[in-house]
């Protein structure tokens, strides 16, 4: 597993405003900003994630990832720039 194919299936997944993916091809890191997060807890967004990596998760290919989680506002709020 590469990080672009990594990022293509959490991209064709859940239509996000930012994605950043990072990792060594087990263990990963994703900044997602998507505004599919708007008033879901930490859990449900990464609930959502999982949910479009499924086998991927499941047969251990991708055996770790790390999120950070955000809607667009959030984003801005930590000082990111809009899109």
């Amino acid at each position: 597993m590469t990080a672009d194919q990594l990022r293509s299936l959490i991209a064709a997944g859940l239509a996000c405003e930012h994605l950043h993916v990072q990792g060594d091809g087990r263990h990963w890191y994703a900044t997602i900003v998507s505004t599919a997060f708007a008033g879901k807890r930490p859990i449900q967004r990464h609930q959502m994630v999982y949910a479009t990596l499924g086998e991927k998760i499941r047969n251990d290919e991708v055996h770790a990832l790390s999120m950070k989680t955000l809607t667009p506002d959030e984003w801005v709020a930590q000082g990111q720039p809009q899109h």
